[in-house]
């Protein structure tokens, strides 16, 4: 029975490192005495192996365990469950990455677009690319298309509703989408990326409105909206490209670097937004440094998920954040854009033309 290979950091006594990373094979297989399986196959097939305890350091073991590919049913949620349902709710237990064989990968299929698309898609070969975010939540329809021709004007690659702007009373997605896509055609060539939200039905109308209109590509939390909807979307609209966004996703004991840079793109987030260092979220700069690699490198035949490191950036950040990330990269400033007010568009330019220039000094 072919197995995957889950990988778990343990912070234990280290006389009970072993003892733990027993029970957490059992608990993310059978979850039952395996001394009360009294079926030769699922103790052979289906109970979780423990494959090999070391001890890292200051406290923490890390723990590889095989567990079985067919328990995942390979749906997008089983898998997620399968790794760390139980487990999660242990504080000492970190999901820190996992090991997937070619039958994973395959099933779920990773971007269908990843960072040669979106390239593409933006007109934005050999370089770093940019994008900026509709705020504040609580604007209607009109105000956002406003603000979105003024930053499509400056010549931005991608504009995104801000993930908290939904399908409220005060803009409706029916209405804004539409709008907010005319606003930019008119003003130049930014794509826009409108926030998908509610249930899978929902969704899916959404993306019928967003596809009506042009738009060539969506953003989703896929924490919130459920792994499961996330990967039935990807699968079933391989035309629209899909931004996955981090909500939620600090809520649980799982590796930064695993969820945004492999399992997101395992099921098919083209690019991944993700809390960069030195910004209002507290990740490390090594973090980040792994998060991006591990959405870039070369994994079986999937395609490379962009990296794009996000919360509170600057324009004065632009030159130190492609020196430490490179050309593969999506540089997301919000906010500080948006202060400029009545020049904004000005701004949005400068933007561009500085990731532009620095990506070919690179």
């Amino acid at each position: 029975m072919e197995r995957l290979t889950a990988v778990y950091h343990l912070r234990v006594p280290a006389g009970s490192a072993d003892a733990r990373a027993t029970g957490i094979a059992v608990e993310q297989s059978v979850e039952m005495p395996v001394a009360a399986v009294t079926d030769p196959a699922i103790l052979r097939d289906i109970v979780g192996q423990v494959e090999s305890v070391t001890d890292l350091g200051s406290g923490v073991f890390e723990a590889r365990i095989g567990l079985s590919v067919a328990t995942t049913g390979l749906e997008a949620g089983q898998l997620l469950n399968m790794l760390f349902g139980n487990s999660s709710m242990h504080p000492d237990i970190t999901l820190a990455d996992a090991e997937f064989p070619d039958t994973v990968l395959n099933a779920f299929g990773g971007p269908r677009h990843g960072l040669a698309g979106l390239r593409k898609m933006a007109g934005a070969e050999g370089r770093a690319m940019t994008c900026s975010a509709l705020k504040p939540q609580g604007s209607d329809a009109r105000t956002l298309a406003l603000l979105a021709g003024r930053l499509s004007k400056g010549g931005l690659d991608f504009v995104k509703d801000d993930h908290g702007i939904a399908d409220q009373h005060y803009s409706p997605f029916a209405e804004r989408v539409p709008r907010i896509a005319e606003a930019m055609a008119a003003n130049g060539k930014t794509i826009y990326l409108p926030s998908l939200s509610g249930h899978l039905e929902q969704m899916r109308s959404q993306v019928e409105i967003a596809r009506a209109a042009g738009v060539k590509a969506v953003l989703i939390a896929p924490m919130i909206a459920g792994l499961a909807t996330f990967h039935a979307l990807l699968r079933d609209n391989p035309d629209i490209a899909f931004m996955g966004h981090p909500a939620m996703a600090g809520s649980g004991q799982i590796a930064p670097p695993f969820l945004f840079g492999k399992l997101f793109r395992l099921l098919g987030a083209d690019a991944v937004v993700f809390a960069n260092h030195g910004g209002r979220f507290g990740y490390s700069p090594a973090t980040c440094r792994t998060l991006a690699d591990t959405a870039l490198r070369p994994w079986g035949t999937l395609d490379a998920a962009v990296p794009v490191p996000a919360g509170g950036m600057t324009l004065a950040r632009v030159a130190e954040m492609l020196q430490f990330y490179g050309k593969d990269v999506m540089l997301l400033i919000g906010g500080d854009l948006l202060s400029a007010g009545t020049r904004i568009s000005e701004e949005a330019a400068r933007f561009q033309d500085e990731v532009v220039r620095h990506s070919e000094a690179l």
